[in-house]
């Protein structure tokens, strides 16, 4: 190799460990659900609410690959409901679209606690979905994992911006299946969400 193509060659070494993806915004959302849960005593209509922290760079070149990592914040199971006590909660299934603009290159949860088995992700049809079996015990405090998504930014001059699923109890963003004490037994009462509003958790604009 000659002494110019070495010089070459370093440069582009020292380049690309000079590299860096923009700084990220972070932002603190408020995500609310309407949600439907089927009982032995007809259907309860009830809301929850979550906070969850996001990131994504506010712009990107066309064609690169970057990170939006999506955190709920720490959550506490009730242990009773309108005072029949709530044994424990499964199949818990949280979901967010791959937005437009973007191709979804990978995907990952990294830590949680208190979940009982361990989480993990389906991706089909444009959807990703965080998947918690389970049991998290009634009156228990739980962290659901953070999930980060790799996008490759689409075409520049349009914009990436990143929301969960769902738009209405039969193409709800948020289900699980709570086990209740009552009376006369345990019964299972699965439950179906949508966010309402849908709020934007990420805004990235490709440039």
């Amino acid at each position: 190799m000659t002494t110019h193509r070495l010089a070459v060659l370093l440069l582009g070494l020292v380049v690309l460990a000079g590299t860096t993806l923009p700084a990220a915004a972070v932002s603190s959302v408020e995500l609310g659900y309407a949600c439907r849960a089927q009982t032995p005593m007809g259907d309860k209509h009830f809301r929850l609410r979550e906070n969850v922290r996001a990131s994504a760079p506010r712009q990107i070149l066309a064609g690169a690959t970057f990170p939006v990592v999506v955190e709920l914040e720490p959550g506490d199971v009730p242990a009773e409901i309108k005072g029949f006590k709530l044994r424990e909660l499964r199949d818990l299934a949280l979901r967010f679209r791959v937005p437009a603009n973007s191709r979804l290159a990978s995907a990952r949860l990294t830590g949680g606690s208190g979940l009982g088995a361990a989480p993990y992700l389906e991706i089909a049809n444009g959807v990703v979905t965080v998947k918690v079996p389970g049991p998290i015990a009634g009156g228990s405090r739980y962290q659901l994992p953070k999930l980060t998504l790799w996008l490759v930014a689409g075409s520049a001059g349009t914009t990436i911006e990143t929301r969960p699923a769902g738009s209405s109890h039969d193409e709800p963003g948020l289900t699980l299946i709570a086990r209740i004490k009552i009376p006369f037994g345990t019964v299972k009462a699965p439950a179906a969400c949508h966010p309402d509003p849908v709020p934007i958790l990420t805004r990235t604009r490709i440039r």
